[in-house]
């Protein structure tokens, strides 16, 4: 796949509560079209019921949460996510975790994952993060080789349930 140019340009900035509808609408859309094939109808609305405006709200006044947007002329297309370490890991000193780097369709091979992954180790070295962890379905060959580029280096397996469905992430981090 060659990138593509946006019809109009794509500006960046940073999340703000009144964007949260927005930043859900795009998680289970995204979230959908890539995995939802893998569930059964039960398993994706249980979790997706986890994604209410209320927990949406709580994770975002999280104390050192940081939200990234991607915006083009028809709106949301992408955000990356930032914050303390919430996987199972042993992060050693100074850690910080890349939640999500979701985009829509539109927002892939525009350059935005891109810009979003900078903006995410910029911050995350801003903070003095020693390491950058971050979770990726083992069969999302696309976001393995993408995250692979920046060197982020497999460190096992992560069990991430969707419903009563387990499914096998791999486990990744990058030294700072």
């Amino acid at each position: 796949m060659t990138d593509k140019m946006p019809d109009h340009p794509i500006s960046y900035r940073d999340a703000t509560p009144a964007d949260l509808p927005a930043i859900d609408a795009l998680f289970r859309e995204s979230f959908t079209a890539t995995f939802g094939h893998l569930y059964s109808p039960e398993n994706l609305a249980t979790f997706l019921a986890k994604f209410t405006p209320e927990a949406w709200a709580e994770e975002f006044a999280t104390p050192g949460l940081a939200l990234r947007l991607a915006e083009d002329a028809e709106g949301l297309t992408g955000y990356c996510k930032l914050g303390p370490v919430t996987l199972p890991v042993e992060p050693g000193p100074a850690p910080i975790e890349l939640r999500q780097l979701y985009l829509r369709e539109r927002g892939k091979g525009t350059g935005a994952a891109q810009a979003l992954m900078d903006w995410a180790l910029q911050t995350a070295r801003a903070r003095d993060a020693a390491t950058l962890w971050l979770s990726v379905y083992i069969e999302n060959y696309r976001a393995k080789r993408f995250y692979e580029r920046y060197g982020f280096v497999d460190r096992g397996r992560y069990v991430f349930m969707v419903g009563d469905h387990e499914d096998e992430d791999r486990l990744m981090s990058l030294d700072l």
